[in-house]
């Protein structure tokens, strides 16, 4: 019999099915479907035993691409990856790398967020020049819930950069942690500041600690965790997926948003004379 492994898991998910990350009761989420998976998949003699941890809670409706959570289990790299895969085709499990038992997945490098905003012209400059502020240490107070009105919460960020994308803009956000809804927080602040509402000299002001701001909150559901980085991880086995179940997930999702967008289509026609 294998010896019990502590392991290293990328996965992502659709958050549009989900309450989040996690467990709340009468509420479907990600840890509790996966947590229901170990034990229906025979990855752990006990979910005790399995010792489920994630690097990133996301809240209801954001997606991930590449979160990382650890397991311990007697199977393979291979082995887990497919016991995973089975759990729901909303959820799906790439690499795996075998760690120390003491890996600490939440003290990852770095963690790396994308928003996907519908119609933010490029036109005036603005998101690009408020996006160049937040770099180094930034007070979070007016990015976070819960947070300490009276002095500055600290967290460093690496980089906040926009680009152009169809119709719309994707904001990549990179820091080594966030505080609760701080991506929607800028996003917000970002769209304040387009719209005229928050000066650029507000906003910094914010940031270096000097004032606290009110911001709304953007949506959820264009919030993505893009990746979560770790530095002296090397991903041993690779998910050759997707599953069939994943992938007629994924095209059924597809042929939604297909059909959706020829009945808009078909709307946005009738109104033209």
């Amino acid at each position: 019999m294998r010896i019990t492994e502590r392991w290293l898991v990328r996965f992502g998910y659709d958050g549009a099915g989900f309450s989040g990350w996690a467990r709340q009761p009468g509420l479907r989420t990600v840890e509790e479907v996966i947590r229901e998976g170990l034990r229906l998949r025979g990855v752990a003699v006990s979910l005790p035993e399995a010792r489920l941890e994630v690097a990133s809670r996301t809240d209801r409706g954001v997606s991930a691409r590449a979160n990382a959570l650890t397991v311990s289990t007697r199977l393979s790299a291979p082995q887990l990856l497919h016991r995973l895969n089975a759990i729901s085709p909303e959820l799906f499990f790439t690499a795996a790398s075998s760690v120390p038992p003491g890996f600490r997945v939440r003290a990852a490098k770095r963690r790396v967020y994308r928003y996907f905003e519908v119609g933010a012209g490029p036109a005036s400059g603005a998101w690009e020049k408020a996006c160049r502020l937040f770099r180094g240490p930034v007070d979070v107070r007016s990015f976070g819930r819960g947070l300490s009105v009276v002095a500055p919460v600290w967290r460093s960020v690496d980089s906040v950069t926009t680009e152009p994308r169809g119709d719309g803009r994707v904001l990549e956000v990179r820091a080594p942690s966030f505080v609760w809804g701080m991506v929607r927080k800028i996003v917000g602040a970002l769209r304040e500041v387009e719209l005229g509402r928050l000066t650029l000299q507000d906003l910094e002001s914010a940031l270096q600690g000097h004032r606290r701001l009110t911001l709304p909150l953007a949506e959820p559901e264009g919030l993505v965790l893009w990746e979560v980085e770790y530095p002296s991880v090397r991903w041993e086995s690779r998910w050759p997926g997707p599953t069939r179940h994943q992938a007629a997930y994924f095209a059924r999702l597809d042929q939604a948003l297909w059909r959706r967008q020829a009945v808009v289509t078909t709307l946005i026609d009738a109104t033209v004379p």
